[in-house]
């Protein structure tokens, strides 16, 4: 039998999830934990073959076991459970060795076809995800067309255009980024002129309109 580990702080969604594992006989359940710090101990004690973590979770998230489990060279597989359709988090979860990532709101459709598919050495997405993410690429290759521009950026100029589409003042950024407003205000002039924008709340409203392409 395959010997599984459930990691989720809520405990009725933990049970429907063991039902879910326990539904096919190859699965057995042999740990449960309602946060980090106890999955990551449960993980190293009786290394499971497949540990199914939820991605936020007090103590320490799911990310943050699998950024452990991976300097550790645990040969347990990661399947992460998300309620996030984030692109930037999947690439953080694939970077660290995260096998599968499912979509809570999927996660009776989509969680034996994850567990199955890590076993075998393949990568799972929830399809929504997946799904979503060739949308958002679809309209990112659109707007580079319609803005090569952006193409011309340098990381820190993108990394300042995606927090003004989260409405971030200049003195936030700066203090975010640890420079000066004055340093903020100089790359949003090079931005503007990059991408063709004029008017003073022109870049603010390319960022908001194209927040999940940047």
């Amino acid at each position: 039998m395959i010997s599984v580990l459930i990691a989720d702080d809520h405990p009725i969604f933990r049970k429907g999830l063991c039902e879910v594992i326990e539904h096919d006989p190859l699965f057995r359940i042999v740990g449960q934990a309602g946060h980090g710090e106890e999955a990551l101990r449960l993980v190293m004690e009786l290394q499971p073959e497949v540990a199914i973590l939820d991605i936020n979770m007090p103590k320490l998230s799911g990310l943050q076991v699998a950024r452990t489990l991976n300097d550790r060279q645990s040969a347990t597989k990661l399947v992460l459970l998300t309620m996030h359709q984030d692109e930037d988090l999947l690439d953080e979860a694939l970077a660290l060795g995260v096998s599968a990532y499912v979509l809570k709101e999927s996660a009776v459709e989509d969680l034996l076809a994850a567990v199955q598919a890590v076993l075998v050495g393949q990568t799972f997405i929830s399809p929504i995800i997946a799904g979503l993410l060739m949308k958002r690429r679809k309209m990112g290759d659109e707007l580079r067309r319609e803005k090569p521009g952006l193409d011309r950026l340098t990381p820190s100029e993108r990394r300042i255009l995606r927090l003004i589409a989260e409405d971030r003042t200049t003195k936030e950024i700066a203090d975010a980024l640890g420079v000066s407003p004055r340093t903020v205000e100089t790359h949003r002039q090079n931005m503007s002129h990059k991408l063709h924008l004029s008017g003073s709340h022109s870049l603010l409203k390319f960022a908001f309109d194209n927040k999940h392409q940047l």
